[in-house]
């Protein structure tokens, strides 16, 4: 279900969660390290328009979002923007959707939700999904309960009301070795399982029967502009799809560097990145399940005695990601989790606590954003500028004015 070297640099983990939130954020006027959104701007509509079977509607510009992205001055320092993203966004009756819903808005921060499509289908209904070079029906995930799809809904709705980004983690996961892999998916097979996974949550009414929850407020076919593929494959073939369909980003490249971004044919190109790794000399991709992979070796519940130090661990690594590009480059920093317990739940408390110490008042200039938001400030910025910032290794020190 999972892939990764030995050193856990390539792999992504799958299980009942994760993905993203959304917007670009601005300064607060406290002068504090997180992002300032206008509540006021871009409310919703007072009459909901319902699209196709009312599994969705357009109810307006996103609430909760920040203000017009500002422009750089040659020279200028840039904001350190900060993306927590979440593979899956499944809710599985475990709190950890709202949890992080809570935290987000305790630190007005914005985040990016990877919905898998199958987080939306009742298993009863599992043979509607035709996967690329699988079985009709297959998933390398589990379906989610009635019930859990019902959370799932009612959190991504309360989510993108309060300004998270909604991405897609597409469906079954496939990322064994095989013709079946989303490593050997052509670009058609790619869009033709997004057309499905766009189905699975414009249709959601329909194939669960449920007639008693509210639509997800917004209209899929232009929230959606990225994607995390699974364990991280198949990128090359996905970005001429991607690019067809207007999509802005993708979040699927491993082993990235902690420098500023860059595109690839026209999409920008946001990676999971290599950060220090307390007690090891080599770094570790920014995620949580490529920690894990370090820790306990590829088992989800290694020792019980091991968890108090690999916590520690886990929380010093996303801390010295974020610090060692808070104080030098400033490149956007990136992390990937899944709504997960793995290891007692551990990488769950690493995440929170960096959110913390990166949300504390003593950063400043620091945003907490969803990719989209990251896109909307890059795309407002003079190119030279962003060359000029693509300069800077990883670890140099940006010496133009503060």
């Amino acid at each position: 279900m999972r892939e990764f070297n030995r050193r856990g640099m390539l792999g992504l983990g799958v299980g009942a969660g994760a993905a993203a939130a959304l917007s670009v954020a601005g300064c607060s006027s406290t002068g504090s390290s997180v992002s300032s959104k206008s509540g006021s701007e871009g409310g919703q509509s007072a009459q909901p328009k319902p699209i196709g079977d009312g599994s969705t509607a357009y109810t307006g510009k996103q609430p909760n979002q920040p203000p017009k992205p500002e422009k750089l001055e040659p020279g200028q320092k840039p904001p350190q923007f900060v993306v927590f993203s979440w593979d899956g966004a499944g809710e599985v009756g475990n709190g950890l959707f709202p949890r992080f819903r809570k935290l987000a808005k305790d630190h007005d921060a914005s985040m990016t939700f990877f919905l898998s499509g199958l987080y939306l289908l009742p298993e009863s209904k599992k043979r509607m999904y035709r996967p690329p070079n699988n079985p009709v029906g297959h998933t390398e995930i589990e379906f989610l309960t009635d019930e859990h799809v019902r959370m799932t809904l009612k959190n991504l709705r309360a989510a993108w009301l309060e300004g998270h980004e909604i991405g897609t983690h597409f469906n079954g996961h496939f990322c064994r070795e095989g013709s079946g892999s989303v490593k050997h998916w052509t670009p058609a097979q790619w869009d033709d399982e997004i057309e499905q996974a766009m189905g699975f949550v414009t249709k959601w009414r329909t194939n669960t029967g449920f007639t008693d929850l509210e639509p997800l407020p917004f209209d899929y076919s232009k929230e959606l502009v990225g994607a995390r593929t699974p364990c991280l494959l198949g990128q090359e073939n996905l970005l001429p799809t991607a690019k067809k369909r207007g999509w802005r980003y993708d979040a699927s490249s491993p082993g990235g560097l902690q420098v500023w971004p860059t595109k690839k044919q026209g999409i920008w190109d946001f990676p999971l990145q290599g950060i220090p790794f307390p007690g090891h000399s080599f770094p570790v991709l920014s995620m949580d399940y490529n920690i894990l992979a370090n820790q306990s070796k590829n088992s989800t519940k290694g020792p019980p005695a091991n968890y108090p130090g690999w916590r520690k661990q886990a929380t010093g690594a996303y801390i010295a990601g974020f610090q060692r590009a808070y104080e030098t480059n400033r490149a956007p920093f990136f992390v990937g989790n899944h709504f997960e317990q793995w290891n007692g739940g551990i990488y769950m408390d690493a995440v929170e606590e960096a959110i913390k110490h990166i949300a504390g008042g003593k950063n400043k200039d620091v945003r907490l954003v969803s990719f989209r938001q990251l896109c909307d400030w890059l795309d407002a910025q003079d190119p030279q500028v962003l060359s000029d910032l693509r300069r800077l290794n990883v670890g140099e020190k940006f010496t133009g004015r503060g």
